[in-house]
């Protein structure tokens, strides 16, 4: 593996549009759904900001703004005003969102700890020693400090939002609890104002405690099993290690690896992980680069050879030049890619964010409703029960059981746990959306040379037919022209030449889909196909004929060497025949695809001979041959038009505009910059197995998706019409604000538990 070999991998990991700046900051103390979609609408408010998206899981904001409107302090001030935090101007972002995700753990983990022990004796006098003299006074006092100082951020929260005219989860809390406290507290200092009216002055401390308790314990456990979805984010950047052996002269010390430039020196030691990107000055070893190639064999180092950040030094100590260093690093960029792709939203999590957009309105209107109905026409449903106490006892309960988080969590939660999964089985995915679609695709069309085969092409014949005089100075023609193209079998044909002295061409022209032509000396020469021969009038023998059909039926790819342009008839110089082998897990992954129902198609430009014995090697029975660029994408379209979902897997600029066609597109590590540019997923492997795992991560994730939905939707959907009362009338039920808490909790914590199912399938 070259530089160049993954130059394109990183081409694919850091776009940035020209006009505009994008970037994706940390962002701190958002609580749920509804607190993203206040962070988006604000940042999409601010002037200069053309375009943002808020992850609630990942807790990232991505913003597309102008640097000359507003600077990236003004975005965190917009955001800061409304109660959350935007971590800007850091040199190590991800760390200090990591060391404020752990501040925030920790100091929940506090408040939860004192908020249960200080709900205990209020739970006991309230459901033990209700009629104990000093019960009431002493449970308003240690519920006071669980409402108001464990819950305090709750009240801020809501203060903030309401400041601005939004709501979100908070201002349920806060509503909810200090309700039922302050009412709570108005019985306790004044009992006769009940008395008077022939009622019991009922008190609630038990439950606002209660409530906050269980919302703070939910609120612990949903953050403990966020960060595990990004662990495939975590192993990536445990790939890195944290110092490097420096040399410097004679001498040989030990930094840290954020000290290391451009230029230094490196000594790595047999096991160690290799700390930057660079290029080997002195020593020899192997290196396990599995985790940036997924090919497992090591691959040998010398001098002159690139190495990567990330990959494990195995035999010997070399030293290396520091090339790339920090974000500009080929892990560095892989892990950046992989982070946006979690950041992204799945079409579906559109339409969930509207949702949550109004679902906090919408849940106050309820409680509302709920208040009013209950205090009009309680005495209806409860002639013994008092209207006011209901009313209440349900608004608070409507207020409590209503929670967006589990609508927020339920997709990106799964997408960032499908990403990740499949970071660590060398499939990159770009975005969301591919993910989410993936699995329906029903045909898969394959690119033949460096998908199905090795796209190695070696020169197996080389048949002259011009005299023996000429060979040398026509070989070092041919050597000259095809030392120019781009081909990959024009490289395989001058590497079988290499050692030939080339001449200099006087014109050099590359014919796409058909070869190349240039002149010399006045007379014009070509390297190509049949077809390029057909549209040049040059005549084959009938034994040349037979010739090319033999190595064709063998599946090697048959290049013509030709010259006109004299007085005499133009005519065929030579004859190359090539051969790439095929992939030994292209039949494979092929079966896989067909077992599954899906169409498998193979298209290519080589010849119908050669490209029907490549597709019998590997089982394909629907093929393509000697397709232009255009016909490849005319042929997707094709299928697109029948009705078919397509999945493009190719490696070359001439794949590029079938790959933009597909509705998914795939691309192999190895192949061309554009290629990986254009595509929505790229296999950093050579293995085509890797696109039915692609195809059934995809499933997994959607299925996932899927349920995490149902049972937020249908949580909801249950339990605010029971907490408002509804099975009153017909069973005499009302539900306890305490187990609506704790059902409010317990919803969040599973739907992300269900997304982490993901890691295991």
């Amino acid at each position: 593996m070259t530089t160049n070999d993954l130059a394109p991998v990183n081409k694919i990991a850091g776009k940035t549009p020209s006009s505009e700046s994008r970037k994706t900051f940390p962002v701190l103390e958002m609580s749920c759904a509804a607190c993203a979609v206040s962070v988006e609408s604000m940042l999409k408010s601010t002037l200069g900001v053309s375009d943002a998206g808020v992850n609630y899981a990942n807790q990232t904001a991505w913003v597309a703004f102008n640097p000359k409107l507003v600077s990236e302090v003004a975005l965190q001030q917009a955001v800061r005003s409304i109660g959350y935090d935007l971590v800007v101007e850091a040199e190590d972002p991800q760390r200090v969102q990591a060391e404020a995700q752990q501040r925030h753990y920790q100091q929940l983990k506090r408040r939860t700890l004192w908020a249960l022990g200080l709900s205990l004796p209020i739970v006991v006098i309230g459901m033990f020693l209700m009629n104990w003299p000093y019960g009431n006074a002493i449970s308003m006092v240690l519920a006071a400090v669980v409402v108001f100082v464990l819950g305090q951020p709750f009240f801020v929260n809501a203060w903030k939002q309401a400041k601005h005219g939004k709501a979100n989860m908070d201002t349920l809390v806060a509503l909810s609890t200090g309700i039922a406290f302050l009412f709570s507290a108005f019985n306790t200092f004044n009992p006769a104002f009940w008395h008077e009216r022939g009622l019991h002055p009922h008190v609630y401390f038990e439950t606002a405690s209660v409530v906050v308790t269980f919302i703070l314990l939910g609120k612990l456990m949903e953050e403990r099993a966020k960060s595990s979805t990004s662990s495939a984010i975590k192993k990536l950047m445990n790939l890195q290690p944290k110092t490097v052996r420096l040399i410097d002269g004679n001498t040989e010390r030990e930094i840290p690896i954020s000290a290391v430039q451009v230029g230094h020196q490196i000594l790595v030691r047999p096991g160690e992980r290799i700390p930057v990107d660079g290029k080997v000055a002195t020593g020899h070893s192997f290196v396990d680069e599995s985790t940036i190639s997924g090919e497992p064999v090591p691959v040998e180092k010398q001098g002159g050879s690139f190495v990567f950040a990330g990959t494990i030094n195995q035999k010997g100590s070399f030293q290396f030049r520091a090339e790339k260093v920090g974000s500009d690093t080929l892990l560095a960029q892989i892990i950046r890619m992989v982070q946006e792709a979690q950041g992204s939203k799945a079409p579906v999590q559109q339409f969930v964010d509207r949702i949550a957009g109004i679902f906090v309105p919408t849940v106050l209107g309820i409680a509302l409703l709920t208040f009013v109905l209950w205090l009009t026409f309680g005495h209806y449903f409860a002639p013994d029960a008092d209207p006011f106490m209901t009313a209440l006892i349900t608004s608070v309960t409507v207020l409590v059981i209503a929670c967006p988080c589990a609508l927020g969590l339920a997709t990106p939660t799964a997408i960032m746990v499908g990403v990740g999964k499949g970071a660590e089985n060398n499939i990159l995915i770009k975005d969301a959306e591919s993910l989410e679609l993936a699995h329906r695709i029903n045909a898969v069309v394959l690119d033949k040379t460096g998908t199905i085969t090795e796209g190695k092409p070696v020169v197996t014949d080389l048949k002259w037919l011009s005299p023996e005089s000429d060979h040398t100075r026509l070989q070092g023609i041919l050597h000259s022209m095809e030392s120019r193209s781009e081909h990959p079998l024009a490289a395989a044909v001058a590497s079988f030449l290499s050692g030939t002295e080339s001449v200099t061409l006087d014109t050099f022209e590359s014919l796409t889909g058909q070869g190349v032509r240039a002149t010399y000396q006045q007379v014009t020469y070509l390297i190509g196909n049949r077809r390029l021969m057909d549209d040049s009038q040059i005549q084959l023998a009938t034994s040349l004929v037979e010739q090319v059909a033999a190595w064709q039926n063998e599946a090697k790819t048959v290049v013509f060497f030709a010259r006109t342009g004299l007085e005499r008839e133009a005519e065929i110089l030579g004859v190359i025949a090539i051969t790439d082998p095929v992939k030994p897990t292209s039949k494979q992954a092929v079966q896989t695809l067909k077992s599954r129902g899906i169409a498998v198609y193979m298209l290519t430009g080589d010849n119908a001979q050669t490209a029907a014995a490549v597709a019998r090697q590997v089982g394909i029975e629907q093929v393509e041959s000697e397709m232009m660029p255009t016909d490849k994408a005319n042929f997707v379209k094709q299928l697109q038009a029948k009705g078919k979902l397509i999945a493009m897997v190719g490696d070359g600029i001439n794949d590029s505009q079938a790959l933009a066609q597909a509705d998914v597109s795939i691309a192999m590590g190895k192949g061309s910059d554009i290629a990986m540019d254009v595509a929505r997923m790229t296999l950093i492997t050579a293995d085509l197995n890797s696109i039915p795992k692609a195809l059934q991560l995809s499933g997994q994730t959607v299925q996932v998706i899927r349920q995490n939905l149902f049972w937020a939707f249908i949580y909801n959907v249950i339990g605010i019409p029971v907490a408002a009362g509804v099975l009153y009338p017909a069973f005499g039920f009302l539900l306890n604000p305490m187990i609506a808490g704790a059902a409010m909790a317990l919803s969040s914590v599973s739907v992300v538990s269900n997304s982490l199912r993901l890691r295991g399938m």
